[in-house]
């Protein structure tokens, strides 16, 4: 191959890789440093609050659904305008009677529903969505404890009617023993947070974690039940229809991180293989002369990272080798920084190995991790292997 093409390949990849993790922060940066010198925000003033149904879908959560209620319950939103839903379907545990039996205060308004069948998350979700009357919907894990005010400050964003949805923030509770796994998934969101709050403030979140969010009851349509990443799909499909997904850091649900690398990584294959799946579904969203901003937004957040960034990586490597035995000292000195990365990733993996904690390695290692998953994700989606009844991540 011509050396020159050789060339163009590996400068496109690097770019790719670059701009799909941290070049589109600095982009998003740029962008809206511009927006506020010419863009007046519109303060959204105070409203009346809606009525609001808490929807909490639980599997076999028997060691933490009884303070997942209680601290449900405890939510900071008059008694008499939320609804609570928990669904216990094809829970195998003690689950269901936990949340049957449980002393909920007489003005809480709850409902229970089960059956046997396990049917995956959005099946058990959308059967609580159809008995739903209430105007703004409110979900969340059951395995996350969210602070008092948050219902009150995501509803607070409806009185926008371009807002279809809003999405919490995630935060993950590392503790004091935090290894590769724990520090690398609580390095990976905090970026993440950060990201999606600057995506809310150019246009739209492009897509909200299950931990936390909300949405209009009028702009929700059903899921395809065989959806792997249901909560992505469901709120790129309300950005789809023209409605801001905004994002409210202030409302959150805080989770303990996997207990492993080894647990964070079957969450990472579910999620690749989901990602990639929801590129297919949501490939309309690629056109951006009708969707624009959100286009934009959607290939460069998502898209890259769940395609060409992680395909480039092994070929930039590989491609990196050739340019460096042609003499360019230039190439080597790449060649040597991405030698020494990966060296960083396998050390970290090593000292995870012996239970050491060296931080620094942390991220070169949950970096491959992660895309690691996106293979492994991709090759799980071909062979029709990735159920969206998955096997549970176990936490710290």
């Amino acid at each position: 191959m011509n050396i020159i093409v050789i060339e163009i390949i590996f400068w496109t990849g690097l770019f790719i890789v670059f701009y799909a993790y941290i070049g589109y922060g600095i982009v998003l940066w740029v962008l809206l440093r511009a927006k506020r010198l010419l863009v007046r925000r519109n303060l959204i003033g105070g409203v009346t609050l809606p009525e609001v149904t808490f929807i909490v879908c639980a599997y076999n959560e028997e060691d933490c659904i009884e303070q997942k209620i209680a601290n449900s319950i405890a939510l900071d939103y008059p008694p008499e305008r939320i609804h609570f839903y928990f669904v216990t379907d094809g829970s195998s545990d003690r689950t269901a009677d936990l949340v049957r039996h449980f002393p909920y205060p007489p003005e809480t308004r709850w409902t229970w529903l089960h059956q046997p069948e396990r049917r995956g998350k959005i099946a058990a979700f959308q059967r609580a969505m159809h008995q739903v009357k209430t105007p703004v919907i409110v979900s969340t894990d059951a395995n996350t404890l969210v602070n008092r005010e948050a219902v009150r400050l995501l509803v607070g964003h409806f009185a926008d009617p371009k807002v279809g949805a809003v999405a919490g923030e995630k935060r993950i509770f590392m503790g004091d023993k935090a290894d590769a796994g724990s520090a690398g998934e609580g390095i990976y969101w905090q970026y993440e947070s950060l990201l999606k709050k600057w995506d809310a403030e150019l246009w739209s979140v492009v897509g909200a974690a299950g931990e936390l969010f909300a949405f209009r009851t009028e702009v929700y349509e059903d899921v395809p039940t065989d959806t792997i990443v249901e909560d992505f799909y469901l709120t790129m499909r309300i950005a789809q229809k023209g409605f801001r997904v905004q994002y409210e850091p202030e409302a959150y649900a805080v989770e303990t991180s996997s207990a492993s690398v080894g647990e964070e990584l079957k969450r990472k294959v579910r999620i690749a293989a989901g990602g990639l799946q929801a590129v297919v579904r949501l490939a309309p969203l690629l056109n951006i002369f009708r969707y624009g901003t959100l286009t934009f937004q959607y290939i460069s957040h998502r898209v890259l990272r769940w395609t060409l960034a992680p395909l480039f990586l092994p070929v930039l490597f590989m491609i990196n080798i050739v340019l460096a035995v042609q003499g360019s000292s230039f190439y080597l000195l790449i060649l040597l920084l991405q030698i020494l990365f990966y060296a960083a990733a396998l050390t970290g993996y090593l000292l995870e190995k012996r239970k050491l904690k060296v931080k620094a390695f942390f991220i070169p290692y949950y970096f491959c991790v992660m895309n690691y998953s996106m293979y492994a994700g991709f090759v799980r989606l071909l062979r029709g292997r990735q159920s969206v009844l998955w096997e549970r991540a176990k936490r710290a």
